[in-house]
């Protein structure tokens, strides 16, 4: 049996490898998992809740299924962590905001399930911005998340407690969720691989919600096989959401076929995504690593996404709009927290003002005052309008190239505390990651490079609407070819 360092360094798929082959157990994993979580978890803060009991019984069922033979699923008896805002029956589901304090949901989310049934094992539940609304973890109500490769940084958001949990070999794959680039940034500042697939890939139900037409689970590993497995094991139409798309799933439960080269594969690189304020050492590696995907026989091709720059404002109206009339259940009545008042007014200014953070107030008021009467037709219509455009974008740069690459983040991970009373510099953060987002279009963060501080830097490839089974095998030959 391997020793609990040599068992966490593994990835998921090599884990489950491992497993297939006898070479561990899911209990030895779970136990490994566990106690690095003991170790290291103290001064990262990745997890709110971390169920062992449940995990090992989990692993201990798992083990026995395996010696009972038969054919098993790939995540049979693989430790996972889930973000937050994922409802996972018998754990807590905060959605990192005190209004939720308490509340344990009596049923899984659909993408959870799908893991439950492939026999995967949940060690506990991560840190998250609240309501998944930030780019830092910062602003979860009750832990401050740290970056693990500088723990006077922030390991990004809003899924940076999972991003840490993978990136610190606290657990072998993570579910998040990517609304403006919440899986992708983490796993930027974090050196992991994070994926948002198209939006109606995964079904959203039993996700605390944020903004309903841009919310979009998305998986952490290590490897690009690794969220392969995680993305085909969660994927596909599901009944109790209907924006599902019925298209069929690809298989990516052996794990993607790298391409021998990329040779014949065109790769855009949007002018866009490289402007003025972008770290220098950041564009300077992106810039390597796309020179590398033409050594590897690669076409680049300059694209022009014209309406770019319209994508942060957009943003920023659609999302807090969708947030106010989601968040708008959480009155102390229906939902959420109640406070002790006796008059309805006071019940719902309190239970509200007590249970809500700073920035998650912020974006109520922002959403709802676009939403309002004499400005909904001039900010909210108006930014559709010009999603449609930036969706427009991308359907035209598609049919030139098979995919884009570019920055997932403008920095690396910067300093605890250096952003949060500047919003706008926290949101410029994603800004990179927006335009996928509200485009509905799967991308990839990869890790390429360090700066000079040893920080990790994010390459970011994006693919066309549900073509996840053209981006990730050309995600895998870049992973498996390059040397920085």
């Amino acid at each position: 049996m391997m020793s609990n360092t040599s068992l966490i360094q593994l990835s998921l798929s090599q884990a489950s490898q491992a497993l297939r082959q006898g070479e561990t157990s899911s209990v030895a994993l779970t136990e490994a998992v566990l106690s690095q979580i003991s170790q290291a978890d103290g001064r990262l803060q990745a997890f709110l809740h971390v169920s062992a009991e449940q995990a090992l019984a989990q692993a201990t069922s798992a083990d026995q299924a395996r010696q009972a033979g038969g054919t098993h699923h790939p995540l049979l008896g693989i430790p996972l962590a889930i973000k937050d805002i994922l409802c996972l029956q018998g754990m807590p589901a905060t959605a990192g905001s005190r209004i939720l304090q308490g509340y344990r949901p009596v049923y899984d989310a659909t993408a959870v399930t799908r893991l439950r049934q492939a026999g995967a094992v949940f060690v506990g539940k991560t840190n998250t911005d609240e309501f998944a609304m930030g780019s830092s973890t910062e602003n979860s109500a009750y832990q401050v998340t740290r970056n693990p490769h500088d723990l006077e940084r922030v390991p990004g958001g809003s899924s940076g407690g999972s991003a840490v949990a993978v990136a610190a070999h606290m657990a072998f794959g993570a579910l998040g969720t990517d609304t403006g680039g919440s899986v992708r940034q983490p796993a930027s500042l974090c050196g992991v691989v994070g994926f948002k697939p198209s939006y109606g890939r995964v079904s959203r139900w039993g996700v605390i919600a944020f903004a309903s037409s841009l919310d979009q689970v998305g998986p952490i590993g290590r490897t690009v096989d690794d969220v392969a497995l995680l993305f085909s094991t969660i994927a596909g139409h599901d009944p109790l959401d209907s924006t599902t798309a019925p298209n069929p799933v690809p298989d990516f439960t052996h794990g993607v076929s790298a391409l021998p080269d990329l040779t014949g594969v065109r790769v855009g690189v949007p002018r866009q995504y490289f402007i003025e304020g972008i770290q220098p050492e950041v564009e300077a590696a992106v810039r390597r690593a796309i020179e590398h995907m033409r050594a590897l026989g690669a076409t680049l091709v300059d694209v022009d996404l014209p309406h770019t720059e319209y994508a942060l404002p957009t943003y920023y109206i659609i999302a807090p709009a969708e947030a106010s009339a989601n968040l708008a259940r959480y009155d102390g009545v229906r939902f959420g927290s109640r406070q002790a008042e006796t008059d309805l007014w006071a019940l719902y200014e309190q239970s509200r003002g007590l249970g809500f953070g700073a920035e998650v107030k912020r974006r109520i008021m922002l959403g709802t005052y676009t939403l309002s009467a004499g400005y909904y037709d001039a900010y909210y219509l108006k930014a559709q309008q010009v999603r449609t455009l930036i969706k427009r974008d991308f359907e035209q740069a598609f049919q030139q190239v098979d995919v884009m690459a570019c920055p997932t983040a403008p920095t690396t991970a910067f300093k605890l505390g250096s952003k949060t009373n500047d919003p706008l510099q926290m949101y410029l953060e994603d800004i990179f990651t927006l335009p996928a987002s509200l485009a509905g279009v799967p991308a990839i963060s990869l890790p390429c490079e360090t700066d000079s501080q040893g920080l990790p830097i994010g390459l970011q490839l994006i693919g066309s609407a549900f073509g996840e089974a053209r981006l990730l095998p050309i995600a895998k030959t870049f992973e498996l070819t390059y040397q920085n």
